[in-house]
């Protein structure tokens, strides 16, 4: 879920359907928005010589795309054995339930409210499927239940909407904390510094190459804007919505209500620290 176009000197990216690397696919969803970019990716992640793949974010509630993923695995001779989910936001989870109709899968999820089965997924669990490893990370900070997913053969990670492939995400106040969102970007940039991942999967948009730099740019963008709103409101500017209208003047009008979300976190933010 973006808060804003693509900004200038973010990194390029590419890969929007097909493989992505070597265990990685991407089937796009057909929701194309102002928020969801391009669609929802919805990922088919398995080892080249396994038979049983992984989805993550099936996506939304839409059968022929759900259908289109059980397609694409079976064309290349996978069975999908399990369902994940890096969040609860409808355009990633609201066909889960179906898919896992489609499919006999179970669907693991942080939020047991997302479940379907016994077992849900915590900080540090591995997720093994025919030879395949997953590694959990929480990243919670667009939502509370946001997760990446750490590929290490691929030095991959899916990201969800914690990092997209264009723009810059919605901290989704009061779900999501400004303070958590930008710990969690410190972890992922540990991921990339630490453990050599160098390739974003993310929820929306395109595939990002450069992990660190990626993580770095929205380090940055969160610091300046945070910058703007503490001077926003230094000049006179109290309510969210003037905030906005003040701060977010270069973002399509139609992207204000997610922004104000990021504002009113900001705002909290700052509030937390003392420094309004």
């Amino acid at each position: 879920m973006t808060d804003a176009a693509a900004l200038p000197g973010q990194p390029r990216g590419g890969v929007l359907s097909g493989p992505a690397t070597a265990r990685a696919v991407n089937v796009l969803a057909p929701n194309a928005s102002a928020m969801t970019l391009d669609g929802t990716n919805t990922w088919l992640v398995s080892e080249p010589d396994s038979e049983l793949a992984v989805v993550i974010d099936p996506g939304p509630q839409d059968e022929a795309h759900l259908r289109t993923v059980v397609d694409t695995a079976r064309q290349a001779g996978k069975r999908v054995a399990l369902t994940l989910l890096t969040h609860g936001h409808p355009d990633h989870a609201e066909g889960a339930a179906r898919f896992a109709e489609l499919t006999g899968t179970k669907v693991r999820a942080l939020d047991p409210a997302l479940r379907l089965g016994d077992e849900g997924l915590a900080a540090g669990d591995v997720v093994t499927v025919g030879g395949l490893e997953l590694r959990v990370v929480p990243t919670p900070g667009h939502t509370a239940d946001s997760l990446c997913f750490h590929l290490p053969a691929d030095r991959a990670v899916l990201t969800g909407d914690t990092i997209l492939g264009r723009g810059t995400t919605v901290v989704a106040h009061p779900d999501g904390r400004l303070g958590d969102y930008l710990d969690s970007l410190r972890r992922l940039r540990s991921l990339a510094v630490d453990d050599g991942v160098h390739t974003v999967l993310p929820g929306h948009g395109p595939v990002l190459e450069d992990a660190q730099g990626v993580v770095e740019f929205y380090l940055a963008h969160r610091a300046h804007r945070l910058a703007q709103v503490e001077t926003a409101v230094e000049d006179g500017f109290r309510e969210p919505a003037e905030v906005v209208a003040r701060v977010y003047a270069d973002v399509d009008r139609s992207l204000w209500p997610a922004a104000e979300l990021s504002v009113r976190a900001q705002l909290e933010y700052l509030q937390e620290h003392g420094l309004i």
